[in-house]
This record gives structure tokens, sequence and C-alpha cells, in this order.
């Protein structure tokens, strides 16, 4: 068992202001494998304080870009190191197949990070510009202070990077929150900052439930809150920041859709959707969960997912042959549950899968991977994030339509079009309202920014434009002539 005593503030491991300990449970064996210091408000004051302290005082964000990016990058030398380390440990921790998170978990982190080293050495953080006034104008770009980030549980180290690469690079200095269900890798993670050498006050790590997480938004310390979590929750929080005229940047949920132009190739398409729609354990806000089809092919498509899904390999999430882990938690088992009979209740059919446990597996958070067919729009499972290994089928009249059904969702986040024309692809992607749009595939790309229309979040994170979510612009106008 990975049990923690202490908590990270400031680059130090420290006694805990309360008494109250996070246990840990494997999703998959429903056994205790980690236990951690749960965080309070007062640890959050601490931690803020520590933070503040570090920015106006320190010499974090006076260092030179330069120099920030070269501590940085001792960062990511050290986490090289530690990618099978982490990927064991957020597979023990939320049930992620091991394979995936080989492949995702703990090696984007890192890309990820490397990226915006590479951003940050092209970024112009300082310019002049020719005046009309008769001076020249100095724009600079400088840190925007103390950054609370809070982090969810299904790609933890992913989501935690997207806000501390950038943010560090900026001059920031930084509270993180992890989430309750998966704090062990935040912990392994604060180590290697360690071993990395950066500064002491940067870098606070504070595990809590959501309570603890309003007290870090509404800090009077804090000057900008990254999130990424549900829709709900972020409208609660960019409610309190709107108050405070509090930065804010918001990375929420998807509902996002596959479209499958009649002209696509089956078997490529459906192998394709293997991952874009079911993607650690279904567990992905972009996750392309409703797959658009035209009523002429509706039955084919079908039955090819149903194939698909049906061969599955689930089960025992640390097996390097297992496709489908366990969900995170015994509530949300019981969600995705609720939702699979939702969508019997509102006429879809069960076209695989369906209620009740997979066969053999008589423990952990186990559901059936399931494709309901038949589907209209309206129904709530076409609707509703059910972060689970639920595909809908809808079948559109044609591609106009098929564009129309995409863009009928409160969500805007991701997307995708299967079509062996790929300027036609394009076209599509042109016109459906989402953040990140695959012709062919469904990926992101560290260099481009990633977020979503609507409901699905404000701002962007990856790229040049992640990094100016944690930077304030200065405009310097010296005498004419200086």
């Amino acid at each position: 068992m990975r049990e923690h005593k202490q908590l990270f503030i400031g680059g130090e491991w420290v006694d805990p202001a309360g008494s109250n300990t996070i246990d840990v449970i494997s999703p998959h064996s429903e056994e205790l494998v980690g236990r951690v210091p749960e965080g309070t408000a007062a640890d959050i004051d601490r931690a803020v304080g520590v933070a503040r302290d570090a920015f106006d005082n320190g010499e974090w964000p006076r260092l030179s870009p330069e120099e920030r990016m070269a501590a940085v990058q001792k960062f990511s030398e050290a986490y090289a190191a530690h990618i099978p380390d982490m990927a064991a440990v957020i597979t023990e921790e939320m049930g992620s197949p091991i394979s995936f998170s080989n492949l995702a978990q703990s090696p984007a982190p890192w890309m990820m990070l490397n990226t915006f080293l590479q951003v940050g050495a092209e970024y112009p953080w300082e310019e002049t510009r020719q005046g009309v006034l008769g001076s020249d104008v100095v724009v600079r770009r400088e840190p925007a202070g103390v950054v609370g980030a809070i982090v969810p549980w299904n790609v933890p180290q992913f989501v935690t990077m997207s806000k501390l690469a950038p943010a560090l690079i900026a001059g920031c200095t930084i509270v993180i929150k992890p989430s309750p269900e998966t704090p062990l890798d935040a912990f392994l993670m604060a180590d290697i900052l360690n071993e990395a050498g950066i500064p002491k006050g940067v870098v606070s790590v504070i595990p809590a439930g959501r309570e603890v997480g309003e007290h870090l938004v509404r800090h009077p310390g804090v000057d900008k809150i990254a999130f990424t979590g549900s829709t709900a929750a972020g409208r609660r929080i960019a409610s309190i920041c709107g108050e405070q005229l509090k930065r804010v940047s918001l990375e929420l949920g998807g509902k996002s859709a596959a479209i499958i132009l009649d002209d696509a190739d089956l078997a490529t398409t459906i192998q394709g959707l293997k991952f874009a729609s079911l993607m650690n354990n279904g567990q992905a806000c972009v996750a392309q969960t409703r797959i658009l089809t035209s009523r002429d092919r509706h039955d084919e498509v079908v039955e090819a997912l149903s194939e698909m899904v049906g061969a599955l390999a689930v089960g025992d999430p640390q097996d390097e042959a297992t496709e489908v882990g366990p969900l995170v938690a015994e509530r949300q088992q019981e969600r995705v549950e609720k939702y699979i009979a939702l969508g019997q209740e509102e006429g879809a059919k069960v076209a695989i899968g369906g209620s009740g446990r997979p066969s053999g597996l008589e423990k952990g958070w186990y559901v059936k991977p399931t494709v309901f067919s038949s589907v209209d729009n309206s129904m709530r499972i076409a609707r509703e994030e059910i972060f689970g290994p639920v595909l809908a089928v809808i079948p559109y009249d044609d591609p106009e339509h098929a564009v129309h059904l995409a863009n009928d969702s409160e969500y805007g986040l991701a997307g995708s079009v299967w079509t062996s024309d790929v300027d036609r692809g394009i076209d599509i992607a042109r016109r459906v309202r989402a953040g990140t749009y695959g012709v062919n595939q469904y990926t992101m790309d560290f260099v481009a920014p990633f977020g979503g229309y609507k409901a699905s979040g404000i701002g962007r994170e990856f790229g040049i434009e992640g990094l100016t979510h944690y930077i304030e612009l200065k405009s310097i106008v010296p005498p004419a002539g200086a």
C-alpha cells in the first residue's frame, strides 16, 4: 500500500492541519491501495500563503524565462525517468488499463511538458512596437500570479501538466488540488519536482474534496483558477470568479459526435472508434459517444460496432491484454448503470451490453460496454455526459442533417468525421461547433489549442494559447527618444 502522512506545501513535506485521511480504493479489487492526508481549508490557507510569498517576494517570477525553462527542463528529465512508475500508479488508483496508462496517462504529460518548453522558447516575452503618438511602446508578458488548479480523476497527470507546465514557464506559483480518487500520482509528481530542484514555495499539492476546492477558488490570495471537470462545477466556479473578477479558465464536459459518412470504410472507422469512443473505459471528456450514421447504413454500423464491443477484453486493468477496465468508483458504476436503464426506458434498443456486471467479474466497479441503436438525439443518453463505455447510434437523413445533429448539443468539446474524401471531411469539420475535430481519427496535438465551445468551457489549453492564460500583459511607454 502506498501511504503518505504529510502534505506537499511549497516544496516541503509537512504535517496536515487535520487528522482525516483519504483512502484510495482499487476499482478492480475494491481493496485499499493507498492513503493520504485529507487537506483542509487551513492547509489551503497555508499553501496559498506560501505561494503568495514566493510570488510576491521570491525568485521564481523574477527569473528570466530562459532561467525558468532551464529549471523546468530538469523537471522534464526527472519526469521521464518515472514514466513507468506513473503509469502503474494511475492504473492502480483509478483503473485505467495499463496499456492506456503506458500509451497516454504517463508519457503524454511528459510530451506536453516538452511542447510547452518549445512554446516558451519562441514566446514573445517582451517586444517593442512603434507607437503612433511619438514614443515606442514596450509590451511585456508577465506571470499572472498565484494559480489554483483543480484536477479531475480520469486523466490526472495529463490535466495537471496542462496547468502546471505553462504556469511554471510563465513564472506563476501554483496550488494543485487533485481529486480525492487519485491523489497518489500527484504525490509522486511532487517527489519528482523536488528531485528536479524546483524552488521552494512554487508548487503545493493538497488533495481534498469539493468544499475545500471551493475554498481555494474563493481565496483572496489566488489570482487565477484553472479547472477541469464537470460543467455543473464549472458554472459554480465561474460564478465565484466573476464575483471576484478573478482570472479563470475552464475545460468542461462533452458529448462528442462521430459522423460516419456513407463513403467511409467501415472496418477502418470502427477500429478508429474503438479508441476514440472507448478510451480510458469511456471516462474521457472527448470520447466520441454519439455515433451518427445514415439511415441506410444504420443497421450495418450497429452490427459492426456491436461486434467490436463484444470482442473487447474487459477485466483487470493491470493485465496488458485488457482493453476496458473498471470505472473509477462505485458511485460512477451506479451512475452509468442508471443511464443504461434510462436508455431502455426512453425507447433505445440495446444492441450489445446492457445492465449488470460483465461475465466472470464478481467484484470491482465494472459495467458492460454497451451500444444503443435507434437513438433519438433528444434522448437523455444522447444529450448528457455519461462518462462510461456507452455508445448511442443516431441515424441521420443526409450530411446536412448530420451536422445539425452534431451541433444540437449544449456541448462543443470535440468531434470527428469518417470518410474516404478528406476534403469533404474537412468541410464538415469547419461546420461543426467543437473545439477539436478529427478527420478519420480523433486526437489532439499539444502545439494546438484544446478546449470547447458552449458549455464545454472557457479558454484553451496547450500551445501558445495555453501559455497565454497564465500571462498578464503590461504596456510601458518611455519618453520619446529614450
